[in-house]
């Protein structure tokens, strides 16, 4: 299950920049290419966190930063490194 958190939340950290470079370019296309996948994998990747706290024994503080790194562009590379 690890192995599938660490793939969401690269995933999800890589969607996010490119629908974010595609914002700021006003680039259509992008945002329209990458708007749905972004989406389901921040899904994933909430639900896979919740899933894994329990397994990884998060406390609330931890639990937190790796929610609220979902929101943070380069947040979820930051997870990956530092919690898994």
């Amino acid at each position: 299950m690890t192995t599938i958190f660490r793939i969401t939340a690269f995933l999800e950290g890589l969607s996010y920049l490119i629908l974010m470079t595609g914002s700021l370019l006003e680039n259509e296309t992008i945002i329209k290419m990458f708007g749905m996948p972004h989406g389901l994998l921040f899904l994933a990747y909430i639900a896979l966190a919740i899933f894994l706290k329990s397994h990884y024994k998060w406390n609330l503080k931890d639990f937190a930063i790796v929610l609220i790194a979902s929101l943070l562009p380069f947040g979820t590379f930051y997870v990956e490194k530092k919690y898994l």
